[in-house]
C-alpha cells in the first residue's frame, strides 16, 4: 500500500503473481447492452495497464428488481460477456444485490511474471509519454445526458470506451516501457500526477499534440462540464502550471474524468517512434506522444 497502483498484486511464485481489480459505476450511456461491454471493459483496464492478462472475472451488480425489467439486466450482462469473451478472460460467477440505483461492473484477476508488472511511479527523465484514446468522455457523456449531444459525437465516444486496451497492452510489453497507467476517473493530468507520487521527476504535457474527441472542445466551451473535473481540479491543481495563452477548455479537457480511457505509457526516447508506430499499425489511430518526463520541477506539471 506505500504505491498507488491501478491493481493489486500477488505474488504465487519466482515466475508467477495474481492481479486484482474491482470497477463498477451507473450507467453512463441508455443501451443496456453497451453499459455492460464499457463497464467490462473499464474493470479489465486496470489488469492491461499493469502489463497483465486478465484470466476471470466476476459479475458485481446493483440492481432495482422492483422498478427495472429484468431484460435490461439480461442485456447489460450479455455486454459484459462479449466484451469478456474479446479479452480472452472467463466469467467465473459474481454476486447481485437489490438496490434503488442500477451499478454494474466487475472484479477481475490477471497474471503476471512478477519481474514483468509495470508500476506507475517508475517513469524516468528522458522518457516520452504516449497516450492511447482520445480524451472528453467526461464531457460528451455529460452532453448525452443534457440530449444536447450530436448522434455522432455519441457513437464515437461509446465505441473508444468499449475498446478494450489489450491489444495497447501487449504492444507495449513486446517493446518494453517504464511506466504506465490508464486514465479513469481522475483524469489525464490527475493520473499523471499519480505517476510522479514520490518520486523525483516531473513532467512537460504538450496541450497540442494531445487527442481528444472533437466535440468535446465545444461542449466544453458551453460549460457541458462534470463535476467530477471540477474536483480533479481542486485536488490535483496545485501541481500543474498551464501557459497562460492556453483556453479554459483545455484544462476542462485535460482534467475530464474518462471512463475506459487509454494508456498513459512512459517510454524510453529511443523506442517512443517504433512503439508508436506499432500502436497505429494495430489500428490504434489516435495514438499520440503528448510530451516527456524531465528531471525538473519534481512532482509537478507543466502543460504548454
Amino acid at each position: 500500500m506505500d504505491a498507488i497502483d491501478d491493481a493489486g498484486v500477488y505474488r504465487l511464485s519466482d515466475s508467477l503473481a495474481l492481479i486484482q481489480t474491482i470497477d463498477y459505476f451507473t450507467p453512463i450511456v441508455d443501451d443496456p447492452y453497451t453499459f455492460g461491454q464499457i463497464a467490462a471493459a473499464n474493470a479489465l483496464s486496470d489488469i492491461y495497464a499493469m502489463g497483465g492478462k486478465p484470466l476471470t472475472a466476476m459479475n458485481v451488480v446493483c440492481f432495482p428488481s422492483t422498478t427495472m425489467d429484468m431484460s435490461i439486466l439480461r442485456a447489460i450482462l450479455e455486454g459484459g460477456l462479449a466484451t469478456l469473451r474479446a479479452a480472452h478472460c472467463v466469467l467465473i460467477g459474481g454476486h447481485s444485490v437489490e438496490d434503488a440505483e442500477l451499478k454494474y461492473g466487475m472484479s477481475v484477476t490477471g497474471t503476471i511474471h512478477p519481474d514483468s508488472v509495470l508500476a506507475k511511479g517508475n517513469a524516468q527523465p528522458g522518457d516520452r509519454l504516449i497516450l492511447t484514446k482520445p480524451l472528453g468522455t467526461g464531457i460528451i457523456n455529460t452532453a448525452i445526458k443534457a440530449k444536447m449531444a450530436s448522434a455522432s459525437a455519441s457513437a464515437h465516444v461509446a465505441q473508444s470506451m468499449i475498446t478494450l486496451n489489450k491489444d495497447a497492452s501487449e504492444i507495449m510489453q513486446e517493446i518494453g516501457v517504464n511506466a504506465c497507467t490508464d486514465i479513469t476517473g481522475f483524469g489525464l493530468l490527475g493520473h499523471a500526477c499519480e505517476m510522479l507520487q514520490g518520486g523525483t521527476v516531473g513532467m512537460e504535457i504538450h496541450a497540442a499534440a494531445i487527442p481528444f474527441f472533437p466535440e468535446a472542445e465545444e461542449y466544453a466551451r458551453q460549460g457541458l462540464v462534470p463535476g467530477g473535473t471540477r474536483r480533479n481540479k481542486n485536488f490535483r491543481g496545485h501541481q500543474i502550471t498551464f501557459e497562460p495563452a492556453l483556453p479554459p477548455e483545455t484544462s476542462d479537457i485535460l482534467f475530464d474524468p474518462q471512463t475506459s480511457g487509454g494508456l498513459l505509457i512512459a517510454v524510453a526516447e529511443a523506442k517512443a517512434a517504433h512503439l508508436l508506430e506499432k500502436l497505429r499499425e494495430s489500428g490504434i489511430k489516435d495514438a499520440a506522444i503528448i510530451g516527456e518526463v524531465v528531471s525538473g520541477h519534481n512532482g509537478k506539471i507543466v502543460v504548454t
